[in-house]
């Protein structure tokens, strides 16, 4: 959907701030036993450190990696956009949530010698919270809020 540099970091910087901030709700929330007011103001501490972190390994390892494998499962033009947006969408989430949790795991968790189970473990339950959030919630809103942030240089490309 972006088409210039600019628009892709953009579209990043919304894409990453919209998932790794759920992401970590969820994950205090487990954490907790529980979804809570404080749940989302405790959220914000871990935040500062895990979407910069997010933006710097989606621009420069995993964006165009998963095109990549994407296009291997999908022909880009040959498909309906939505089935290639959805493409990329999955495989997105099938690379950022290992290292996502791997990073989170190491940061937070002080798992010590059971790194790997740990890891594992927090990987296995973030990944369907992750794809579910990115197919459902986080692409379309911010694919919306891209459209309108946007709007004007768009719409002068289909003219």
């Amino acid at each position: 959907m972006p088409k210039t540099k600019l628009q892709n970091i953009i579209f990043t910087l919304l894409m990453a701030l919209v998932m790794v901030y759920a992401m970590i709700c969820y994950n205090i929330a487990l954490d907790k036993g529980g979804l809570s007011n404080e749940v989302f103001l405790l959220a914000f501490h871990e935040l500062v450190i895990m979407w910069p972190v997010a933006v710097i390994l989606e621009l420069f390892v995993v964006e165009k990696l998963a095109q990549k494998l994407a296009f291997r499962i999908i022909s880009p033009e040959s498909a309906e956009p939505i089935f290639v947006i959805l493409a990329i969408s999955s495989m997105t989430v099938c690379l950022m949530c290992p290292m996502m949790s791997l990073i989170a795991t190491v940061l937070f968790k002080n798992p010590g010698s059971e790194i790997i189970a740990a890891w594992f473990q927090t990987t296995v339950m973030n990944f369907p919270m992750a794809l579910f959030w990115q197919i459902f919630f986080a692409g379309p809103c911010v694919r919306f809020v891209f459209r309108m942030l946007f709007r004007k240089q768009l719409a002068e490309e289909f003219e």
